[in-house]
C-alpha cells in the first residue's frame, strides 16, 4: 500500500547561527532560528514522512524545546524518524521539496542536500527532487526575514498483506 505525506516548515532568519539546509552549510551572514539547526528542509521532509505513515508530526514526535532536540542536526532526527518508517514496515519511494528563499542563493548546494538525504533515506538521489524558488519580494519570504520549505513524500508498505 502506498501512502503519500505533505510537510511544512518555516523559520526565521537570526544573526550568530550558521544556516543548514538538507544537512549542507550556505555561506550566508545569518542562520534559521529553532531548538535544532533549524534545517527547514529536514523539517518539512519528516513531517511529511511522519504524516504519511500516521505517526504525528516533528514536534509530537521529537517535542519542541526539550533538552533532547536544542542544538541537535536535523539530519539525526531524520535518521530516526526512518527507523520508526522502518519500524512500521513502510520504505520511501520518492520525495519532493521547495525551498522559499529571497536569499541566499540556494541552486548551487542542491546536489549536496540531495546526497545527505539520499544516504539518510536509502533511496537513489534520482528519487529525491529539491528545488528552490523566490517569494517575488512578497512577505517575510520576499523580505529575506525567513524561509520555507514544503516537501510531498510517497511511502509505500514493505509488509506482506
Amino acid at each position: 500500500m502506498n501512502r503519500i505525506g505533505f510537510g511544512f516548515d518555516m523559520h526565521p532568519f537570526i544573526s550568530g547561527r550558521p544556516l543548514i539546509l538538507g544537512g549542507v552549510r550556505i555561506p550566508y551572514e545569518m542562520g534559521l532560528d529553532g531548538d535544532s539547526d533549524a534545517d527547514v528542509l529536514v523539517h518539512s521532509l519528516i513531517d511529511a514522512l511522519l504524516g504519511a505513515a500516521g505517526k504525528g508530526d516533528i514536534g509530537r514526535v521529537f517535542g519542541v524545546g526539550t533538552p533532547e532536540v536544542i542544538g541537535i542536526a536535523s539530519v539525526l532526527l531524520l535518521e530516526r524518524t526512518m527507523k520508526i518508517l522502518k519500524d512500521s514496515g513502510y520504505q520511501v519511494i520518492n520525495t519532493d521539496s521547495t525551498i522559499i528563499a529571497q536569499k541566499p542563493k540556494i541552486t548551487p548546494h542542491i546536489p549536496g542536500m540531495i546526497e545527505n538525504i539520499s544516504r539518510i533515506l536509502e533511496i537513489p538521489p534520482d528519487r529525491i527532487n529539491v528545488k528552490a524558488t523566490t517569494a517575488k519580494h512578497l512577505g517575510v519570504l520576499g523580505e529575506a526575514k525567513a524561509i520555507a520549505v514544503q516537501s510531498v513524500v510517497l511511502i509505500e508498505s514493505i509488509q506482506s498483506s
